[in-house]
Formats: C-alpha cells, structure tokens, sequence
C-alpha cells in the first residue's frame, strides 16, 4: 500500500530516534523506502511469518516485542532473539532466496513497516555503507546465536536463567520499581533458557528465596543484579 496515512511513521525520523540500519540511506533512498513499505499492526499472539515459510520482504520493528524462534521436531521453541523498536527481521532469508529458517510471534503489540525484498537488494547493490552495515549486523547475530549453542551446551540450566535475566535487564530496562519491562509467561523464559518449564519455574522460586528477584505474576523484579552476575559468570556493560 501507498503511505499516506498521517499515523505512518517516516524511515528518516523512525531511523533517527532508533538508529536503525536505515540511518545509512540517502535522502532518495529513504523517500523510496516511505513509498514501498507497508505499515502493518499486530496483538500479542498474532504471527508474523513461518519457519519454512517463503516471504516476499522483511520486517522493520517501530514499536513492540517480536520474538524470534525455531521449532524442534517435538514442537518446542527455542526462541533465538527478540525483535524491538529499530530491529530488522527475515531480511536473511531474503539474502539468501531461501525459505524462512525461523517463525515470528508478536509478544507485546506492535506496529511495523514490511518492506519488499527488492528493496533491500537494491540498496545492497547501490550503497555500500549500507551493504557493509548489514552485514556486520548479520556477522553480530550470528554471534550470538553461537553463544547461545555454547552457554545450552556448558552452563547449567540455573546458570543461563540467570544470564537470560541479565540480558532482558540490558536489552529492555527497568521501570522505576526495578520490573523487567519486558512480560514473558513462565514457558517463554523455558524456550530462551532451553529447558522444562517446571525448571524455570523451580528456579525463579529458588532466586526469590535467595532475594535475588520478586515475583508478581509474569512481572519479574530485579533485586540483586551482582548476585545475578556471579551465578551467571557473566559481566554485562551498562
């Protein structure tokens, strides 16, 4: 669809505020990338695209969490990213002309702008900075994605929850009780960890106890970040 909607957001000013990759256009590509894009929204629940799936574009997040995951073959997830405000996905199946390797479900409702595949072919071919851009931001979540085989393969289960919790503080914040502002059901936090629900659940009771974190409902409360960071062996940088 043409945007001539008031409430679309613009690529310049969305790129701007978020640093987004699209920062690294020109003022014509922008403009064409305003004319090409479709401005979607989504609840909670509603899914994106499919692993397995071909897709004709890619996603540009402007508000929301989308979570990311590929499914094993007894159906569990295990949820590889999540997607937030100035976040692409399912550009490299685009890259690559292949089906999509992975599924997105919208986890807290969001609006965002799909973008046809030519398109970011296109600016690929024609900006160099913006070719390079993508990909180091490729090369980056690949790397992250081998943390994330290395930490399931030699961390203990009580060692990657408390990992996953620091990174959910780093990625998303607290408000100003120290809640994570991010909400994910007890399962959600199985299928980042990659583990039994009823792990997780025993766990977080465990770092309760220990006064490590409060419970209310989904609502998680950071109460010892340090305490954290020594059972997770990790430092994180502010």
């Amino acid at each position: 669809m043409k945007n001539t909607e008031i409430n679309v957001p613009l690529c310049d000013k969305c790129a701007s505020e978020t640093g987004s990759i699209f920062r690294h256009l020109s003022a014509e590509e922008i403009e064409m990338l305003n004319y090409q894009k479709e401005y979607r929204q989504y609840k909670r629940g509603d899914v994106l695209y499919q692993e397995g799936n071909r897709i004709s574009g890619f996603f540009c997040i402007h508000s929301g969490i989308i979570k990311v995951y590929k499914t094993g073959l007894d159906g569990k997830e295990q949820i590889i990213k999540f997607a937030k405000t100035g976040d692409i996905i399912a550009y490299r199946s685009v890259l690559s002309n292949e089906v999509a390797c992975t599924s997105a479900k919208v986890i807290a409702d969001c609006k965002v702008c799909f973008l046809p595949s030519e398109i970011l072919v296109s600016f690929i071919k024609t900006n160099p900075t913006y070719a390079l851009e993508l990909m180091r931001l490729a090369c980056h979540e690949l790397g992250e994605a081998n943390s994330i085989i290395t930490d399931i393969a030699q961390k203990t289960v009580r060692e990657r929850l408390a990992e996953i919790l620091l990174f959910l503080v780093h990625d998303f914040g607290l408000d100003d009780q120290n809640y994570l502002k991010i909400s994910l059901t007890r399962e959600e936090l199985a299928n980042i960890v990659g583990t039994a629900t009823e792990s997780v659940i025993r766990l977080l009771s465990e770092f309760k106890t220990d006064r490590l974190v409060e419970l209310n409902g989904r609502k998680i409360r950071i109460l010892d970040k340090k305490g954290l960071e020594k059972i997770s062996n990790i430092l994180l940088k502010a």
